[in-house]
């Protein structure tokens, strides 16, 4: 009888661990993670601003990612707190509206790590010098010995894979409006800005995308009104964003 119990033991004992070896392994490749923080401002509609854009703009990039590149991608994001032990099984995180978000000492601590162990954030959707001014706060609690440069249009990122410019802009939805003859054509607070921050070797760690909207771009990308070459350049930068994140 005592033999029987321990092989039954044994043989849960065994499926337990399997279980677990399966629940860590990686469904896909390459898994985005969405940065979760909180705001202390409230939400716009039903999302909380760490989701804006959620689910759509995932689900069209994600595919966009499987049909442009070879690699393979989860169907969705993960959403993870910079508390969460499991960011640093994701060395690519998106955080939108950092105009709004509030980092406590221990998620910039958190941040900082992530960072340092590897991992390649990219910041979106915000808009105005006030976000800006919110933005850079948290950064620079972070990474005060790294400045927040522009990215040169000579810069890696901007050929790893496809050739990028700066010259046009990636608005919302929101801010798009008919001009005289019916082009669409956009209003936001100022131009486009990529800006970046790189480490001690020259790497860039931290990608900015002031004054644009690449999640819309994406969560527009089947929506008639939203210009094609708008949405055709934000699936170009977020694949070169990808690239250079996982080669770098």
């Amino acid at each position: 009888m005592a033999q029987v119990i321990w092989a039954v033991l044994g043989l849960c004992a065994g499926l337990d661990l399997a279980r677990a070896e399966e629940a860590a392994d990686p469904a896909a490749e390459f898994h985005m993670a969405r940065l979760v923080y909180g705001s202390g401002s409230g939400e716009r509609g039903w999302r909380p601003w760490w989701a804006i854009d959620y689910p759509e703009a995932e689900f069209h990039l994600m595919n966009g990612l499987a049909r442009l590149t070879t690699l393979d991608v989860a169907d969705d994001s993960q959403h993870l707190r910079l508390t969460d032990n499991e960011i640093f099984d994701h060395p690519w995180l998106f955080a939108q509206q950092a105009g709004h978000w509030r980092l406590s000492d221990d998620e910039i601590a958190r941040l900082r790590e992530y960072v340092y162990r590897g991992g390649f954030l990219v910041v979106d959707d915000f808009h105005g010098e006030y976000e800006w001014l919110v933005m850079k706060h948290a950064l620079s609690r972070a990474f005060p010995d790294w400045p927040i440069l522009k990215i040169s249009e000579g810069h890696d990122l901007m050929n790893v894979l496809y050739d990028l410019d700066q010259d046009t802009q990636i608005p919302g939805r929101r801010h798009l409006y008919r001009a005289a003859g019916g082009r669409i054509e956009a209003m936001l607070h100022g131009p486009a800005q990529w800006h970046g921050i790189h480490d001690d070797e020259g790497r860039l760690v931290v990608a900015i995308n002031f004054n644009m909207d690449m999640g819309d771009a994406w969560e527009h990308a089947d929506d008639p009104v939203y210009p094609l070459e708008m949405t055709a350049l934000a699936y170009r930068f977020a694949v070169n964003y990808v690239i250079y994140a996982m080669t770098h």
